[in-house]
């Protein structure tokens, strides 16, 4: 299976980037993972919604400039759909059945994502109604990717 996350803003922490790292290094084993991080483009203090909407275009495009017509797109939104671990390996194991093995997962920037990302998804994620550092929620979602993984392999995982 192919998997690939794109995320909108730089990593700058070095922790992260380990962590990032580390669950690359372990998904290695059951995927090919392709990690793009795109720029973010600059929110000025105040910004207007006209504003934050050109904004949340510009890094919309920059998105789908990067999806290819193949891949099964997996938006990552406030108004998707909760899981559990079981359930999303449940769901990573069951679009690899139907022939969906090019699994490109988004993560927006600060402002969210554009309408047009959001219609070309397949499918829309939620961790939580809570919302989460974008660097943070990289390393949270290539966790429960690897998780995933384990459940469906039936291996012991940390419940």
């Amino acid at each position: 299976m192919n998997i690939t996350l794109i995320s909108v803003g730089k990593l700058k922490e070095k922790y992260l980037k380990q962590a990032i790292e580390e669950y690359s290094k372990r998904l290695s084993r059951y995927c090919k993972l392709n990690i793009i991080e795109l720029s973010d483009e600059q929110t000025p203090d105040n910004a207007s919604e006209k504003e934050e909407l050109i904004i949340k275009d510009k890094e919309g495009d920059k998105i789908l400039s990067q999806i290819k017509d193949t891949m099964f797109v997996i938006t990552l939104d406030l108004k998707g759909k909760m899981l559990s671990s079981e359930e999303l390996a449940s769901f990573i194991e069951d679009c690899g059945v139907r022939g969906n093995s090019n699994l490109c997962f988004v993560i927006g920037g600060s402002l969210g994502l554009s309408d047009k990302v959001i219609k070309r998804a397949n499918y829309s994620l939620c961790f939580s109604k809570m919302t989460f550092p974008h660097q943070l929620f990289r390393v949270m979602l290539l966790e429960q990717i690897y998780r995933g993984f384990r459940i469906i392999n039936g291996e012991p995982y940390h419940k």
